[in-house]
């Protein structure tokens, strides 16, 4: 690695760490004024919401980490045009397609460190985070999570095996036990729905109340459950692809397979999860052409503001898609690596076309 090569590389990582933290900075501020409604219920305090956030900064990060790579990219290659740097470079013999290569190394870096926050980093501590903060306010519950949710209040626990739209939950078991840990009904509901009130209306309730010498069983079509489980505290346990590393996503689409179970909107989001942390290496050389093009006089502002324009267009067409397989039944490879194949063809021919 050359004298010139590493000087790029450092400028680029430098100013993407520097970009992400001005981001950080601003997202956890605007986190910190959003938990002040919550400080105060149970025995959630000040110095909770200030753990919270910091605890859920990680996964903002891994979130900007491209848009911050693009705009890192920008300033460092433009300041470098606009010091004359770059000529230099040039002068020196060093190719477009060379310095592409480079720039392409820095990438290499930032999506390294892309893929350590969302596969080790972030989704521990922001599961921790959700925990912290829901046990501080709900101090009286409990849960546990595997491939379903289990949530237990008072003598009862109640299993959820699917989450659907909104607040309804479909395969819903509860038990009943009385103080002495005796079970004492079990019931069964196709589906339920939680209302405002924690209410939970239960649909297709059939349940066995287990006496000294026999079973009692009951059909109802509709039954009300008083309990103080929310959405937000059930979703403690509920299982979401955001919120899965990519091995946690292999290891969950595996057991949906394997249960003949859909799978889709998991490995759409596998899929996804992997093309996005690739795209982070391709995103930073699309900042080359910008360099030797029509952004080479132009100040910071402007670099930062197409910056954000470009990572924000690259991901909301890659949101579109996702969702669009979803509604469409299109493959989840295909959906998801699409916006990435994209970026990289856009980002070739811009290259290609420098002189």
């Amino acid at each position: 690695m050359s004298v010139l090569s590493r000087y790029l590389m450092k400028a680029i990582v430098g100013h993407t760490v520097m970009v992400l933290l001005v981001l950080l900075t601003l997202s956890s501020l605007y986190m910190f004024i959003e938990q002040q409604d919550d400080i105060g219920t149970g025995t959630y305090r000040t110095a909770d919401a200030l753990l919270y956030v910091a605890l859920t900064m990680p996964q903002y990060a891994f979130d900007m980490l491209p848009i911050a790579a693009l705009i890192g990219a920008l300033l460092a290659l433009g300041n470098l045009a606009r010091s004359m740097e770059l000529i230099v470079i040039r002068a020196a013999g060093v190719s477009v397609a060379r310095m592409a290569v480079w720039v392409f190394g820095a990438g290499l870096l930032l999506m390294a460190s892309t893929w350590m926050l969302g596969e080790y980093i972030a989704p521990p501590l922001t599961q921790y985070g959700k925990q912290m903060k829901i046990f501080a306010k709900s101090k009286d519950y409990s849960i546990s999570a595997n491939d379903g949710a289990w949530a237990k209040d008072g003598n009862t626990i109640i299993s959820v095996q699917k989450q659907n739209a909104g607040n309804t939950y479909g395969g819903v078991y509860v038990f009943k036990f009385s103080p002495q840990r005796r079970l004492l009904s079990i019931g069964h509901a196709s589906s339920a729905r939680i209302e405002n009130d924690n209410t939970w209306r239960l649909s297709n309730y059939r349940e066995s109340v287990i006496e000294e010498d026999r079973v009692l069983p009951s059909v109802q079509n509709s039954a009300v459950l008083a309990t103080g489980l929310s959405p937000e505290f059930l979703g403690l346990a509920s299982v979401e692809p955001d919120a899965l590393s990519v091995s946690g996503l292999r290891s969950y689409i595996g057991h949906l397979k394997e249960n003949d179970l859909d799978a889709r909107s998991y490995e759409t989001a596998y899929w996804a999860r992997i093309a996005r942390t690739a795209a982070v290496a391709i995103i930073v050389v699309l900042a080359v052409p910008f360099a030797f093009g029509p952004m080479r006089s132009t100040g910071t502002g402007v670099r930062t503001v197409v910056g954000i324009m470009l990572g924000v267009a690259f991901f909301l067409i890659a949101q579109m898609l996702e969702s669009a397989g979803e509604v469409f039944n299109l493959p989840p490879l295909a959906v998801a690596w699409t916006p990435t194949v994209l970026l990289t063809l856009i980002t070739a021919v811009a290259v290609a076309r420098v002189r």
